[in-house]
């Protein structure tokens, strides 16, 4: 590994702390991982993001049990060192001048951060960094001139040397047209250019349905200069028409790669008919330990291998518990108990992720609540323009009504809630549709806690289960054309695992439990530590960047 290449690295989002909405989901989570884990290890790269003036919106829930979405300015006191230096952008036909800020807190000071909300802009300009993945198609056009072709000559006007351009995510890749275009400017032909720029670009793409990713009319993308001085013919090659920007980033890419293995083997399955584009491997997600997991827990599973050992780990697991419990209190007035079985599920309320799986028979749940056997704690967010996911949130929040001591919801999901629950729970339930979960941290997280996986082999589950061992799978890997058929499918497999493993087990063979614990924790601690991500980042991404 050669770690003297030093990556650019370029993300619409950072969870960086939990005041800050400068993330909106995991893709954010990821890349401030990524940041913070390159500061500990030491390695040469740069973030380059945008100053988000609210970012993503708070989401709490209403009176009639829908969410509803809030935005606040972003509070960045103390945490900016200024550059005192600024770049320029065309954005619909006239200079858009871009601040260029130094993120320094939260244990990273290699992010830069970009700003139109400056003196100087237009009014209409200086919101262009407003509302991260807010409004609709040409404030996004013009959100990924800056974040790509503002990036590119911010890192040129600091005197950032880049070996290699890392688009995490297709909404970066105007950098890549932004390369392009220097080098036809330098003289090359738009054939040479195409191969000279693709030497030191790498793509790690995440979403695994099509339309999940992003298109852009040629219309749109002139009028707003997103084209960065290319031809609609010399668009269509990249991108094609409409200009799909996973599409251009898999095309203006050196090699690429999935979050997952299994996501690489989807990835190259759905993009298999795109000619010249990089290949696609695998590079599984990994998180940045010290901010998500209790250093006990590591510790004591290491030579926990007998009864009192383990008892000793459980007892640490018990003091997160209540803490967690504690914390729900104070959010909600609820008071969980600590010796009933804690199902944990928190992230994105989006329909392929099945929030209301484990609520398919109500007869069945119905009767596990009236015993007592179980508790469920949600938490997550919807997009503010999915209608479906919010639908979801208000489905469970129903649920919390009719079964207040059973079914919990947090609003206003953010990283420490994130935090809390995959630190607390006893179980962590994920069951979305096979193969749509394109990773998954918030597993390899309550792992590392002893927070035992229950979910279906996808996203990087398939790679470190050993049922019964570290954990449980259900629903065999088996997928289906017809969601409906996956439901019906998963949700009896869910339940069978349940009644006759899971809940007998956490009551009536405590030991059992604790080995599956101790287990989770030593088979996740090292493979899904961010640094083996790194590592794989230099050898299998960055490392023949100059070839």
């Amino acid at each position: 590994m050669d770690r003297n290449i030093k990556c650019s690295y370029f993300c619409m989002e950072y969870a960086l702390s939990s005041d800050l909405k400068t993330y909106a989901g995991g893709l954010g989570i990821l890349a401030g991982d990524y940041l913070k884990g390159a500061m500990r290890d030491k390695l040469p790269v740069t973030g380059i993001g945008i100053k988000w003036k609210q970012g993503y919106g708070e989401q709490f829930i209403g009176g009639d049990m829908r969410p509803y979405d809030a935005y606040k300015f972003n509070d960045y006191t103390g945490k900016l060192e200024d550059t005192g230096k600024e770049v320029e952008v065309i954005i619909r036909r006239r200079k858009v001048r871009i601040k260029i800020w130094r993120y320094k807190s939260d244990g990273i000071d290699n992010l830069y951060l970009l700003d139109t909300d400056i003196d100087g802009n237009a009014g209409d300009d200086r919101w262009i960094c407003g509302q991260l993945y807010g409004w609709f198609e040409e404030e996004r056009l013009a959100q990924e001139i800056v974040l790509g072709v503002g990036g590119v000559r911010a890192l040129e006007k600091l005197g950032i040397k880049t070996d290699v351009y890392h688009f995490n995510e297709g909404h970066a890749v105007f950098a890549g047209l932004e390369l392009l275009s220097q080098q036809i400017a330098s003289g090359l032909s738009f054939e040479k250019a195409m191969t000279e720029t693709k030497k030191k670009i790498v793509f790690t793409t995440h979403t695994p349905v099509k339309e999940g990713n992003e298109s852009h009319s040629f219309d749109a993308m002139q009028y707003i200069g997103a084209n960065c001085g290319l031809s609609r013919s010399q668009l269509k090659i990249i991108g094609g028409n409409p200009f799909n920007m996973t599409v251009a980033a898999l095309r203006l890419s050196r090699k690429s790669n999935g979050v997952a293995q299994l996501h690489a083997q989807t990835a190259n399955k759905m993009w298999a008919k795109v000619d010249g584009r990089s290949e696609i491997i695998g590079i599984t997600n990994a998180i940045y330990a010290p901010a998500w997991t209790d250093a006990k827990m590591l510790e004591l599973a290491e030579n926990a291998d007998n009864f009192e050992k383990r008892e000793i780990l459980f007892e640490q697991h018990m003091k997160n518990k209540r803490k967690l419990i504690d914390f729900v209190k104070e959010r909600t007035g609820v008071k969980l108990r600590e010796n009933v079985m804690l199902i944990g599920f928190s992230r994105r309320a989006a329909p392929y992720k099945r929030s209301n799986l484990i609520f398919r028979d109500e007869r069945f749940i119905k009767n596990l609540f009236k015993k007592d056997k179980i508790q469920i704690l949600f938490a997550g967010k919807a997009h503010p323009l999915d209608d479906n996911g919010k639908n979801l949130v208000k489905n469970i929040i129903k649920m919390t009504k009719e079964y207040p001591n059973n079914v919990v919801f947090l609003e206003n999901y953010d990283m420490q809630i994130g935090a809390m629950f995959t630190g607390g729970c006893d179980v962590w339930l994920n069951n979305p549709v096979r193969p749509l979960e394109a990773s998954g941290t918030s597993g390899m997280k309550a792992a590392m806690n002893g927070v035992i996986n229950l979910s279906v082999l996808d996203g990087w589950w398939p790679e470190i289960c050993v049922h019964d061992k570290n954990g449980w799978q259900f629903g065999d890997g088996v997928e289906f054309k017809s969601w409906s058929k996956s439901d019906i499918h998963d949700y009896k497999e869910l339940r069978k695992i349940l009644v006759e493993r899971v809940i007998p087990m956490y009551y009536n063979n405590q030991d059992e439990w604790r080995k599956i614990m101790v287990n989770s924790i030593n088979d996740t601690k090292e493979k899904y530590e961010v640094t083996r991500m790194l590592e794989e980042y230099y050898e299998k991404l960055y490392g023949d960047c100059n070839k």
